[in-house]
């Protein structure tokens, strides 16, 4: 898959994650403010461990780059790639998720702040992974066209 394909996938369901938070949002603003919630609720739980895998991704998204433009060991960074890719779309789905469902804004105790950083961080870890996963790929050899390194 090419990087602009990724990028144009990423931004789809991005845009299409805010195109569904829309009605929730405008929901949201119409009911009178609840109050702040101090503590873990099960939005919060998920949220968090949405965002803490959106981490996790770009860590090893940003390792597998640096492997696959050989900056760090000696492999490819291919596994690390696809590792950064899945990590990623699950925290995007998840935070895409906890964000569409909120009942609330920040200090409700819904996750929206976990919500939209799993979103965030989930792309950027997509994005890394997809970076490793073409460069990791072999390229031909220049010099003898038919020959592929």
């Amino acid at each position: 898959m090419s990087v602009r394909r990724m990028l144009a996938t990423a931004a789809a369901a991005l845009l299409g994650g805010f195109a569904l938070a829309t009605p929730a949002a405008a929901h949201a603003l119409a009911q009178p403010s609840a109050p702040f919630v101090y503590g873990w609720t099960p939005d919060r739980v998920w949220a968090t461990s949405a965002a803490l895998l959106a981490g996790v991704g770009v860590v090893i998204g940003g390792l597998a780059r640096a492997r696959s433009a050989g900056r760090i060991g000696n492999g490819t960074g291919k596994g690390g790639a696809i590792v950064a890719l899945v990590a990623g779309l699950i925290a995007v789905v998840n935070g895409g998720l906890v964000v569409v469902t909120a009942d609330g804004g920040p200090g409700t105790g819904n996750g929206i702040v976990g919500g939209y950083l799993a979103l965030v961080l989930g792309l950027v870890a997509i994005v890394l992974g997809g970076l490793a996963r073409a460069s990791s790929r072999p390229t031909a050899d220049r010099s003898n066209p038919g020959v592929q390194a």
